[in-house]
């Protein structure tokens, strides 16, 4: 049941679970439920299909045995979120910080926050893969 066509679906269903959902949340994608209280930008759209597919691709390579690495794709997530996400419109932030000190301190760097996501989910993957790589060359050579 975990061969590799039902794990590329789960990948596929959680990267467009992902995007629907955080993008309605964050009100990337236009809804009646949430309005947005900053203006969307070209790079929030971008954060916003970059942590979807890192999520998909994360779900993708995850197995039981490589379980230890879900904190770091945790935070590449977070991050992500907070990069696309309306500074002023995060209910915990809020209640943490002044809605001018977000809009001040967290908005100008949330292309930042975006990019760092970003650099921990592609190393996150690439040390998933050599690590992949590696098992499945040395399952070869006791099959072989």
């Amino acid at each position: 049941m975990n061969g590799p066509r039902y794990r590329a679906l789960t990948a596929v269903a959680v990267s467009g679970g992902a995007f629907a959902l955080l993008g309605i949340v964050t009100g990337l994608l236009p809804n009646s439920l949430y309005v947005r209280m900053v203006p969307r930008t070209g790079l929030d759209y971008l954060f916003l299909a970059l942590t979807a597919a890192f999520l998909g691709a994360y779900t993708y390579q995850r197995t039981p045995s490589q379980g230890n690495d879900d904190k770091t794709a945790t935070a590449g997530a977070v991050l992500g979120f907070l990069a696309f996400g309306c500074p002023t419109c995060n209910a915990i932030l809020l209640a943490l910080f002044s809605s001018s000190a977000l809009m001040t301190y967290l908005d100008p760097i949330r292309p930042l926050l975006g990019a760092v996501s970003v650099v921990l989910f592609a190393g996150l993957l690439y040390v998933r893969s050599g690590r992949a790589c590696t098992t499945c060359a040395g399952d070869q050579s006791v099959d072989g």
